[in-house]
């Protein structure tokens, strides 16, 4: 017996309520009576005493039997006075929670709800409290990296920004202006270029003897080059005639291009209205009623002669053909529109002086290349008969002539010069351009506002957190609270035998 009298009784806490019915502790219709019991608690607790225990007992909990237990403790001081001489309370307060009492000892309908209450609690309301707990845990962590994210893509934006803003030569603070700068300054940098081609006397000098000595090459090589090396960046018209004009008038750049016309726009009149469709043998149909004049079947040459058409029968008119130069337009000796650009400026000119460029350098790298090699008899015997500014020259001068070119074809076909000549072609191209940049900002702003919505939500996630944690704490409290009374309570109606529920993490 007396190990009989050791042996714990343990109970799974989600069967509790069916442990206590299965053993005939609990009635199986303890909630029809618990519903009085509440309206009675309902109502006695709005006549109560001022006391400050019994307002901490009622201050947001659930009023449960052991609960009743301590107020009739704290009611035995207050309600003193109205004890009577046979021991008895007439205070009506007093009478009301005793008969709370009473009901719920009745089929220990109080150890049903405090089971059920414990269950609850085990199974719904902590698992609930903490899922919300992790959850607003589990946002701040994930707006805290969607923070970092976005501040990190904005940063990055804005480092594309600058760096294309570098490309372009600009600082960024004003974009379409810095721009338009670059363009006026353009012709200038250009000139500059010009200057600089005359220190390619000796490349071309190089070029031009080595193709006639290799090729007996007739016709004038990097005429091009030559021109500007001699001349420097002179207007497209004296490149084009041969003589400095005597008035240059540059065009004028427009700052909105006019808009494209479309076929809607175009106005036709009253051209053909009220003609009949007809099919023309050319397999042309005129429609909407346009007349083209012509008639399927003509009776005769006489009526197609009528008609205006020549079938080749008659002699034809001898007809005058004017050759007109280009340029004639203008008076002698002023350049007008393109030919009042510079030669580097004019994009056909300037292409032919880069593609010359090009033809040079790969000469000269070639070169470079071939005189690595020239070790051999033979090779030094095909250069035996080749004029001097052949046989004098040195692998590292080539080099270096080579390093001229270079730099000049570098300083016309960067990133940077090429968005100038589209600046210049197209005025439009700037607002294209100063979109793109400006667009890049944009989405840098956004993303910085949107790290700021990150912020205050995952602020509100920790004040979610600050006022879930109490809660948590509080029911965990609770639920070991009424585990002690219902295992204590078990426990004496087995004789103390030591009773444990099993299950309970809170």
């Amino acid at each position: 017996m007396e190990n009989i009298q050791n042996l714990p009784i343990d109970i799974q806490t989600s069967k509790l309520l069916d442990w206590l019915v299965d053993r005939r502790h609990c009635n199986l219709k303890w909630q029809n009576e618990i519903k009085v019991i509440r309206e009675k608690i309902n109502a006695a607790i709005q006549d109560m005493p001022e006391n400050e225990e019994i307002k901490q007992l009622l201050s947001g909990s659930y009023i449960h039997y052991f609960h009743c237990l301590r107020i009739v403790e704290i009611l035995k001081g207050t309600e003193a006075s109205s004890k009577n001489i046979f021991g008895r309370y007439s205070s009506q307060r007093m009478k009301d929670w005793q008969e709370i009492i009473s009901l719920y000892e009745v089929d220990n309908i109080y150890l049903a709800e405090l089971s059920s209450l414990l269950s609850r609690n085990v199974s719904y309301e902590g698992p609930a409290l903490r899922k919300q707990l992790a959850k607003a845990q589990q946002l701040q962590q994930e707006l805290s990296r969607r923070e970092v994210e976005c501040q990190s893509s904005a940063t990055d934006l804005r480092g594309r920004y600058y760096a294309a803003c570098k490309q372009y030569g600009i600082k960024g603070d004003n974009v379409p202006r810095e721009l338009q700068a670059l363009v006026k300054d353009l012709p200038a940098v250009l000139d500059e270029v010009g200057k600089d081609t005359a220190k390619l006397e000796e490349q071309i000098k190089l070029y031009t003897a080595f193709t006639d000595f290799v090729c007996e090459w007739s016709e004038s090589v990097l005429p091009m080059l030559r021109f500007v090396q001699e001349r420097g960046n002179t207007t497209f018209y004296e490149w084009r005639t041969g003589k400095v004009p005597d008035v240059v008038e540059r065009p004028v750049v427009e700052e909105e291009p006019p808009e494209a016309v479309t076929e809607d726009s175009i106005d036709w009149g009253d051209f053909g209205k009220g003609a009949e469709t007809q099919v023309v043998n050319s397999g042309i149909t005129a429609e909407d009623g346009i007349d083209w004049g012509i008639s399927l079947e003509p009776s005769s040459e006489q009526d197609a002669a009528a008609d205006g058409i020549d079938w080749g029968d008659s002699e034809p008119a001898p007809i005058e053909i004017e050759i007109v130069d280009a340029g004639t337009d203008c008076p002698e000796g002023v350049a007008r529109g393109e030919d009042a650009l510079s030669i580097l400026e004019n994009s056909q000119s300037r292409n032919q002086f880069v593609d010359e460029l090009m033809e040079l350098e790969v000469f000269l790298t070639h070169r470079v290349s071939e005189m690595g090699e020239e070790g051999d008899v033979v090779a030094m015997s095909q250069f035996q008969l080749a004029p001097s500014v052949i046989q004098h020259q040195t692998r590292e001068h080539v080099r270096e002539m080579l390093s001229v070119v270079q730099d000049l074809l570098g300083r016309l076909t960067s990133l940077r010069m090429q968005h100038l000549f589209m600046i210049q072609a197209s005025p439009r191209y700037v607002e294209r351009v100063s979109e793109v940049l400006r667009q890049k900002m944009k989405q840098a702003d956004i993303l910085v506002l949107k790290g700021v919505t990150m912020v205050e939500k995952r602020q509100e996630a920790l004040e979610e957190q600050r006022r879930l944690e109490p809660r948590v704490d509080l029911l965990a409290g609770c639920t070991r609270e009424l585990q002690k009374l219902i295992e204590a309570d078990i426990s004496k109606k087995y004789h103390k035998r030591p009773v444990n529920l099993m299950g309970v993490n809170i």
